[in-house]
């Protein structure tokens, strides 16, 4: 069994073992950071999400014009917005915490952790460019200017 070393000199034994002061490994100082910003989107989730449910029921039967033009409304697209950024942005940090509890490999869990990353930003980013596509769409019918 390892015994803990004396860090500071005293003769009293800190909380670290040996090998965890030759690793470096000890408290990550962060563990209070992703707690709350999990919470935080999950909060916002909640609220953004019955936004998005709101807005499908509301464009069940329209036409695409329609469509267009309620989703391209500052009203209703910035909420959309928000919903998709804060979705993913909660589902990075939960994927985060699988990998980092269950993956043990060091590389394995730096590659995962890194592709979580790039996936929660490209879902993001589609999600984004698509809500700018249709809020220029309904800026162009509504100013006669067609946008492609």
């Amino acid at each position: 069994m390892r015994r803990p070393v004396d860090l500071d000199g005293t003769g009293h034994r800190g909380q670290r073992t040996a090998l965890k002061t030759i690793r470096g490994l000890g408290s990550a100082k962060s563990g209070t950071d992703h707690f709350i910003k999990q919470r935080l989107t999950g909060l916002a989730n909640a609220v953004l999400v019955v936004v998005l449910a709101v807005v499908a029921i509301c464009l069940t039967e329209k036409p695409y014009a329609e469509a267009v033009a309620f989703v391209g409304s500052p009203w209703v697209a910035v909420p959309l917005a928000l919903a998709f950024v804060s979705v993913a942005i909660h589902m990075k940090l939960g994927i985060q915490v699988v990998i980092e509890d269950y993956i043990h490999d060091d590389l394995a869990r730096i590659v995962l952790v890194l592709a979580n990353t790039f996936f929660a930003v490209a879902i993001a980013a589609v999600a984004l460019f698509a809500i700018v596509k249709i809020m220029l769409a309904a800026l162009g019918t509504a100013t006669g200017v067609g946008v492609q």
